[in-house]
């Protein structure tokens, strides 16, 4: 079976989408699924075997992110769907009108993955614009949009939930992104506090993701000065790069809070993040808007345990209470816990051996192979569909 995957976004941009992707891409080829990417074209990418770059330019105050043309972006896809078993789409953008035209053209199915909750972050982009009429706006596009296609993939019940509350009657299948679990064992934590000289001693909870408004690290920052009545040495380690960044520092820098929180940037997935989750203590997480939480998986893939939030996409993972613990959405109550936790890890010291425990359950082999299933399922009900339209003509 042959799947060609449309997106807006993908390596060297770094976010969920990006690792979605490549995870199941790399983990689909051993149930026998090969996938062919059409994708933009950041700068002087290397040739990859079927992965098709589409010219892009940078998009006005992100320039991390592509505009690709339409036109050529329709072009690419409809040859690369040649020979393809159905065409999943990745992104609302370009992708979305190139997949579904190519795939309508063809006669393939065509799904999406609906990765983002666009009326949870528009007000952070355009706070000029009333909020009501944002999120009705959101609500019209996203329902739009997924009725359009054979089916929708969301990573979480609480996005199947608010898609069917938005009117979205196409089938909704709950399949999160894997995790590899082998990537995010065996960092070597030591290295990585001598390399950003945080002492061995030091308690340090550790945030990972995109630098965005929407993740609410702000409220992190404000459940670390609750933390630190209970734990003078806490430290916030934030690994990421976006465009809240500038105006974090600032803050930390104004509130003369550098001793105690860092900021180390981008790191690289294949030594400097599992290096990164090693030399922390705990995982915290406070945005709540998140489709599905994939770097707390991580962090428990790592051994480390989480103190998150439990909100839309974090829920699923958080309900069982493996691993990880979910306060009451004030920032008090999560700096207390922090607190606790960082200055009595022994009574904590049983989430170290849960977490790997449960990553196991959601790791990328158990999703492939999920979604290879339902590849086939989709395939063989348009093909079904298609056989009696034709008896019928």
């Amino acid at each position: 079976m042959r799947i060609l995957m449309v997106s807006d976004v993908y390596f060297p941009r770094v976010n969920g989408v990006s690792t979605s992707i490549e995870s199941f891409r790399r983990a689909l080829q051993a149930e026998g699924v090969e996938v062919r990417l059409v994708v933009p074209r950041y700068g002087d990418e290397p040739e990859e075997a079927e992965v098709i770059r589409v010219a892009g330019r940078p998009v006005p105050g992100d320039p991390e992110d592509r505009l690709v043309r339409w036109r050529v972006m329709r072009v690419a896809t409809l040859a690369a769907a040649q020979g393809c078993d159905a065409i999943h789409i990745q992104t609302p953008f370009a992708a979305h009108y190139a997949g579904l035209r190519a795939a309508r053209r063809l006669g393939l199915p065509v799904l999406a993955t609906y990765h983002t909750l666009f009326e949870e972050y528009l007000q952070h982009y355009a706070p000029w614009a009333p909020a009501r009429w944002l999120r009705a706006g959101a609500r019209a596009f996203s329902r739009r949009q997924c009725n359009a296609l054979d089916a929708v993939i969301v990573p979480s019940s609480a996005m199947q939930q608010r898609l069917r509350d938005y009117g979205v009657a196409v089938p909704l299948e709950v399949l999160p992104t894997g995790i590899p679990l082998g990537r995010f064992a065996g960092g070597n934590g030591l290295a990585f506090r001598a390399r950003f000289g945080i002492a061995r001693a030091r308690k340090l909870a550790l945030f990972v993701g995109r630098v965005a408004h929407e993740k609410n690290i702000n409220f992190l920052i404000d459940a670390l000065t609750h933390a630190r009545r209970h734990c003078p040495e806490a430290m916030l380690l934030i690994a990421g790069e976006g465009p809240a960044l500038p105006e974090l520092k600032a803050r930390v820098g104004r509130e003369g809070m550098q001793d105690c929180v860092r900021f180390v940037g981008y790191l690289d997935r294949q030594q400097e993040l599992p290096d990164c989750y090693a030399a922390a203590d705990v995982f915290v997480f406070a945005s709540r808007t998140e489709t599905q939480g994939l770097v707390l998986l991580e962090a428990m893939a790592a051994g480390l345990p989480v103190i998150a939030l439990a909100e839309m996409g974090t829920i699923d993972i958080l309900a069982p209470a493996r691993g990880a613990f979910s306060p009451p959405d004030d920032s008090a109550h999560f700096g207390a816990m922090l607190g606790h936790y960082l200055a009595h890890p022994a009574a904590w010291r049983h989430l170290h051996e849960e977490a790997p425990r449960y990553a196991r359950e959601w790791s990328e082999s158990v999703m492939a192979s999920r979604l290879a299933a339902f590849y086939r399922q989709l395939v063989a009900m348009k093909n079904a569909d298609f056989q009696v339209s034709t008896v019928k003509v």
